[in-house]
């Protein structure tokens, strides 16, 4: 059995042991217990090999968790230590119960341990920037399960749930918070099933959200999602908190007006995002970390300035603005609906060929002008019947 297949345990309680745990080891003569990290490697625990984690934002009390790292490397976690005993980071991912698999909600402080491992230690290299900051004790999320190990998770908001701890602002509609796959696992579709997921668990609200700002990798997953769900093209929304009018896009008006960079090479690129599916089969390429970054503030997107998308649209009118509001589909009938399945048409120039009104109107000027002139023979033929008359005279 792994870590999250125990009985549970509560904040207080591990936290407790963890510090009984680091008593102990001040008493104990140096280099007295090893734990092995592989068949050819292990590490001396010690104090100077031992440091505290600590798991949630702004936690207090503090839930803290012990890692034990290689002297050579301070900054990475070789293993937790857990339920009386150090586990291998790989092992605490895994799970024994045949009844994890798929995405399932997390409840429990092992489930949100390997959040945080997921989140702050798993594909990380050495000294490389954090991309996610500390989730909240109580923030939602969901893991999901693939072959007996967790593969990745999403974070989201509930309608009415706080924006932060300060400003008393709710959110005003459930919004996407992060999303991430492991590396190993990209290029399968994850992260357009945790989006159809996530919108699926919340079908009887009118709009969602997608926490600002979208990565490219994200940009790809909601434009493969909304071509296969059209009835979810009038309420995907990209927002920032808490999510009112001002402070939501239209993610599909957005894709359709090019106010999204959707990086071929990031979407190309294993390590770009969460783990990638082919360009062809799956557009969630390098999806591994996606909304909610390390800093706290969101740059603000580009304001859409060809019409006012930002108020509250009339029902049925968020797609149909595009015609109206993008110079380069002037040309196309107003009422005209546009398809997910021809975004292709959306994007191109001008036609290759003029109007057949205009065909019609140069073909008889063309004739016209033919009729109009005489009939002439060419010279040359004028010369030689006059030889053939002056032959016959002789």
């Amino acid at each position: 059995m792994y870590p999250v297949d125990l009985p549970a345990v509560e904040d207080f309680a591990a936290t407790s042991a963890s510090e009984e745990y680091l008593s102990s080891l001040e008493a104990r003569p140096r280099d007295d217990e090893w734990f092995q990290l592989s068949q050819s490697s292990k590490v001396a625990i010690t104090l100077a090999h031992v440091r505290r984690l600590q798991l949630f934002e702004d936690d207090r009390p503090d839930c803290t968790l012990l890692a034990l790292h290689p002297p050579e490397d301070p900054t990475r976690v070789a293993a937790l230590y857990l339920h009386g005993k150090w586990w291998r980071v790989d092992d605490v991912l895994r799970t024994s119960s045949n009844s994890r698999i798929g995405l399932i909600l997390v409840r429990s402080l092992m489930e949100r341990v390997i959040v945080f491992l997921l989140s702050q230690v798993v594909d990380r290299a050495s000294q490389e920037k954090l991309l996610f900051s500390l989730h909240p004790r109580t923030e939602s999320c969901k893991l999901l399960w693939r072959d007996g190990q967790a593969v990745g998770f999403y974070t989201f908001k509930h309608k009415g749930s706080l924006c932060d701890g300060w400003s008393g602002r709710c959110y005003l509609l459930p919004a996407l918070d992060t999303v991430l796959v492991r590396r190993s696992w990209r290029r399968r579709g994850l992260g357009l099933q945790m989006l159809a997921d996530f919108c699926s668990s919340f079908s009887t609200e009118r709009f969602l959200g997608v926490s600002s700002p979208l990565s490219p990798s994200m940009v790809a997953v909601c434009r493969s999602f909304l071509q296969q769900h059209e009835e979810h093209l009038e309420h995907l929304y990209e927002v920032e908190a808490p999510g009112d009018w001002t402070r939501r896009w239209n993610i599909w008006l957005s894709i359709q007006l090019g106010r999204y960079s959707l990086g071929l090479k990031e979407e190309s690129s294993p390590t770009s995002g969460e783990t990638q599916r082919n360009q062809d089969e799956s557009p969630d390429k390098g999806l591994q970390f996606v909304s909610k970054q390390n800093s706290t503030s969101r740059p603000h997107p580009t304001s859409l300035t060809a019409c006012d998308v930002n108020s509250y649209p009339a029902m049925g009118s968020s797609v149909q603005q595009v015609k109206a509001c993008d110079p380069s589909r002037a040309g196309r009938s107003p009422g005209s609906k546009i398809s997910a399945a021809h975004t292709d048409d959306l994007d191109s120039g001008p036609p290759s060929r003029p109007p057949p009104s205009l065909n019609t109107k140069q073909s008889l000027k063309s004739n016209s002008s033919l009729s109009a002139e005489p009939r002439r023979e060419k010279p040359e033929a004028e010369g030689a019947q006059s030889a053939a008359k002056r032959v016959r005279r002789t």
